[in-house]
């Protein structure tokens, strides 16, 4: 879900990689590991609270990162207010 919602922000123009989008994405998935959606996250990021954003793509990403025990780094407001996810920023 990431991965879609950083295309989604290239194909807009409000972000841009030097390399070209898809040479950064193979970068990080060299160098990272890519955590694939499953079953448990699905029911997760609906069990979110109301106070969590009902955007289904932040509520996969905050999803995994529970499922996964992690941190979600955001610089999202509204994630970080509501407090359903550990968030680093």
């Amino acid at each position: 879900m990431t991965w879609l919602e950083w295309a989604r922000l290239c194909s807009t123009g409000q972000v841009g990689f030097s390399t070209g989008f898809e040479a950064f994405l193979s970068e990080v998935e060299r160098r990272f590991v890519v955590l694939p959606m499953n079953g448990c996250i699905c029911v997760q990021a609906f069990g979110l609270p109301a106070t969590y954003p009902q955007d289904p793509a932040h509520r996969i990403i905050g999803a995994t990162a529970l499922v996964e025990g992690l941190s979600l780094v955001t610089a999202d407001r509204a994630i970080r207010n509501s407090r359903a996810v550990p968030t680093i920023w």
